[in-house]
């Protein structure tokens, strides 16, 4: 069975080299650069391999993921949402959006940064992890940037193929996530599991726990 980890931003494959997976043989696509819009992504992604697939998608990986079901759920063998959502943005997470984009615009990877950096880690986050986390989302340029919250921003609902996975689907937060709680995360259907004292990034911050889960998850749907 086919695993397929997809990142964060504005992070890249690279988060999950050096754990947080659970299994040792796995596809890790980089978004950037796979298309405009979160379906030609999503169509990429499905294109890097035969049959069907495990999904693991880390917050924008997640809207990959989730969209990869709804425009193939016969290649999908199930998906792990981790602190992600399946449904669209509202306009409120659309205004946000662009906020973002004008950042990317007028400061680059290193705004987008200086935004994101006391969101995707707790206090308590190990200095080092955000120092490597810093390194590689440094490595973003504008264009892969605005392109890719343009993709979050105009992405389609895909709740209802998320829900349709029925116990294929698992969905994984924090519950110190700052951009999705564990009262939403409980809304996209399956019970959640949350990780008590976890900001947004459970697979960087968690990994032996998250990748018990992960093992957990590939041996009930294989």
């Amino acid at each position: 069975m086919t695993v397929v980890f997809l990142h964060a931003l504005p992070l890249d494959e690279r988060m999950w080299e050096d754990g947080g997976r659970g299994v040792d043989e796995y596809l890790a696509p980089r978004l950037y650069g796979l298309g405009t819009t979160m379906d030609e992504w999503a169509s990429a992604v499905l294109e890097s391999f035969a049959g069907s697939a495990v999904l693991v998608g880390a917050s924008m990986g997640g809207y990959c993921a989730a969209a990869a079901a709804r425009l193939a759920p016969e290649r999908v063998a199930g998906v792990v949402l981790v602190g992600s959502r399946p449904d669209a943005d509202t306009p409120a997470r659309r205004a946000k959006r662009a906020e973002t984009i004008a950042v990317a615009r007028e400061r680059g990877a290193h705004g987008i940064w200086e935004a994101m950096r006391d969101l995707l880690f707790t206090d308590e986050t190990d200095p080092a992890l955000v120092s490597w986390a810093e390194s590689v989302a440094l490595d973003r340029t504008e264009d892969e940037l605005e392109t890719a919250v343009a993709a979050m921003r105009d992405r389609a609902d895909s709740s209802d193929a998320y829900r349709a996975l029925g116990d294929r689907a698992l969905t994984v937060v924090g519950d110190r996530d700052p951009f999705v709680s564990v009262d939403d995360a409980r809304g996209f259907g399956p019970e959640p599991v949350v990780l008590d004292g976890c900001g947004h990034l459970p697979s960087l911050e968690r990994p032996a726990e998250f990748e018990e889960l992960i093992r957990e998850a590939v041996a009930r749907w294989t």
